[in-house]
């Protein structure tokens, strides 16, 4: 395909070849790479104007690019966005250097110093990292004071419960919980690590309706049976939605624990799957043959999988493994499908609890199935379902 380019690609032309195998493994279609190699070859020859080499190339450069582009008067300028597996490729080759990392202020590295205490100490899992680590950053950063030092030895309850009160304004009742347990898992850590000399953590206010007597409804067995019938199973999405839908309806598996599979967690000789769930706690769940058949039906018909091991990718290109977001989608589609009321993910693991405790089981059994650190989370199901039975 890249011997049909008659124009030269200037300084990125040892690279044609390499990326355009990249392009195909990622799974776009050959007019699509096409394309993207004519951009490579405008970019490249752009750069050979201005003397500019392959290592030199970051993500400023491309908008330099693009601009000029602009201001030749040409109609249709591509975006950045567009030169991004571009960029990937280069850097995975090593021929972009990593981009500099943040200067190491004070503050820059407390951050790092509280990053590493939320992994080995609280083996919190990726995302939750990320999320304590913004909010960490924007509340210390009203604690800089000249020269860049981080001044947190004189905190008190008003300056926590301000921060809180910005953080909260608009936000849901679900983000503000999110954003206290954020907080106070700062406050805990400076306070561990001598930084404050109260315990702050305890300053934190509660949010109104912070711990509901129930858990939230679950779908009933009826309604995920309708969910799962739902699906035609005709096309890969089809087949790998149906996949999705019976380990959440069979097993209860969180959205993120779906994402997080990986082929080498099926273990097809014994029954089982490894789940990987919260503060790295790994599970092995019995492989019940309708998700067994369910995951191979999906495996079977996908196509290359671009070298990537996590067992749900995505449809379109760029092939990659799915976000947490798609399982919640991937629900939400099937209810309108089956002419029922919008649910999230959650729903159906709620459901399987319920229906457990419908059929006897008891709060050991469901604590085991749904792998709760704490039987008292359990509990609230059969609250719930008491509560429902009575009504």
């Amino acid at each position: 395909m890249s011997g049909t380019t008659r124009r030269k690609p200037g300084e990125l032309g040892p690279f044609v070849a390499g990326y355009e195998s990249r392009l195909l493994a990622l799974g776009y279609s050959p007019g699509t790479v096409r394309h993207k190699l004519k951009e490579l070859g405008q970019l490249g020859r752009w750069m050979a104007s201005q003397e500019i080499g392959a290592a030199q190339l970051d993500a400023g450069r491309v908008e330099e690019f693009l601009a000029a582009r602009r201001a030749a008067g040409c109609r249709r300028v591509q975006v950045l966005r567009s030169f991004a597996p571009l960029l990937g490729y280069l850097r995975d080759e090593g021929i972009i250097t990593a981009p500099p990392a943040e200067l190491p202020t004070p503050l820059v590295e407390l951050i790092s110093w509280y990053r590493s205490w939320l992994v080995t100490d609280r083996a919190l899992a990726a995302a939750t990292v990320l999320r304590y680590e913004n909010l960490a950053r924007r509340f210390l950063a009203g604690h800089v004071r000249p020269g860049e030092t981080v001044q947190v030895e004189d905190l008190s309850g008003a300056d926590v419960t301000a921060f809180l009160l910005a953080e909260c304004g608009r936000v849901s009742v679900g983000s503000a919980k999110g954003r206290v347990a954020e907080l106070r898992a700062l406050l805990r850590f400076l306070y561990l690590q001598g930084m404050t000399p109260r315990f702050l953590a305890a300053a934190v206010p509660p949010v109104a309706g912070w711990r509901d007597a129930t858990a939230p409804a679950g779908m009933t067995a009826s309604d995920m049976e309708r969910l799962l019938a739902s699906c035609d199973r005709s096309a890969v999405a089809d087949l790998r939605n149906y996949a999705i839908l019976m380990l959440l309806a069979r097993l209860g598996l969180r959205s993120a624990e779906v994402a997080r599979l990986e082929l080498e967690d099926l273990d097809w000789r014994a029954g089982e799957i490894a789940v990987r769930g919260k503060a790295r706690r790994e599970d092995r769940l019995p492989m019940l043959p309708d998700v067994g058949g369910a995951i191979a039906g999906y495996l079977a018909a996908a196509p290359d999988r671009a070298g990537c091991r996590a067992v749900f990718l995505t449809v379109r290109a760029p092939v990659r493994p799915i976000r947490p977001d798609l399982v919640g989608d991937v629900v939400e589609r099937a209810c309108l499908r089956a002419g029922l009321p919008p649910a999230g993910a959650h729903r159906l693991r709620h459901g399987l609890a319920t229906e457990m405790l419908r059929q006897g089981a008891t709060l050991i059994d469901i604590s085991q199935v749904l792998r709760h650190s704490d039987l008292a989370t359990t509990a609230l199901y059969a609250v719930s379902y008491t509560s429902a039975a009575t009504s």
